[in-house]
């Protein structure tokens, strides 16, 4: 009986550094992305500013870059100027969007008046396709090659050097093909 106790905390012992051995060495904001390598679910997405209908289809041909973003968003000020950069300096290699997450079209129209307005942002009623594409949360960018396939995905802000490496990226033949 008196050695039943020493047993179970052994054994919860030794359990418990399993699991934080298995923790070692990896970055705690990664999470397992389930979509890389998979068809980009399809949308048809007003765009704010004109209104005109944005649909994936019609984007095949060349790579396209979805920023979901809000204006609550603290990290999506600073992030802000690298997307009006890379509108203006990647936008004939990449079609770049922002997709409004959780945020109401004023709060948007406002923070883009403050901030800068060059790149498209397509309005996401009920966030159906943030749902679509397992949006966790803002700041995520998903990258999609030229046939429609997701490439990867950034979460947190991202920096310049980033965003051009990730469209050279985007022109190169996916792994495997």
């Amino acid at each position: 009986m008196k050695w039943k106790l020493p047993l179970g905390l052994a054994v919860v012992s030794a359990a418990l550094l399993v699991v934080l051995w298995g923790g070692f060495g990896r970055n705690p904001h990664e999470v397992p992305f389930m979509m890389e390598g998979k068809p980009a679910p399809a949308f048809t997405l007003r765009t704010l500013q004109t209104g005109e209908e944005i649909n994936l289809a019609s984007l095949k041909g060349r790579p396209v870059i979805l920023n979901f973003w809000a204006s609550w968003c603290g990290p999506c000020v600073g992030e802000h100027p690298v997307l009006e950069w890379g509108a203006r300096e990647l936008g004939d290699e990449v079609h770049l969007f922002g997709v409004i997450f959780e945020d109401t079209e004023d709060n948007a129209r406002a923070f883009l008046r403050r901030h800068g307005d060059t790149l498209p942002q397509l309005v996401d009623p009920r966030s159906q396709m943030a749902v679509d594409y397992g949006v966790a949360g803002v700041l995520e960018i998903y990258f999609i090659d030229a046939e429609g396939t997701i490439r990867g995905k950034h979460v947190g802000p991202i920096d310049a050097e980033t965003l051009a490496a990730a469209v050279r990226a985007l022109r190169e033949p996916a792994p495997g093909r």
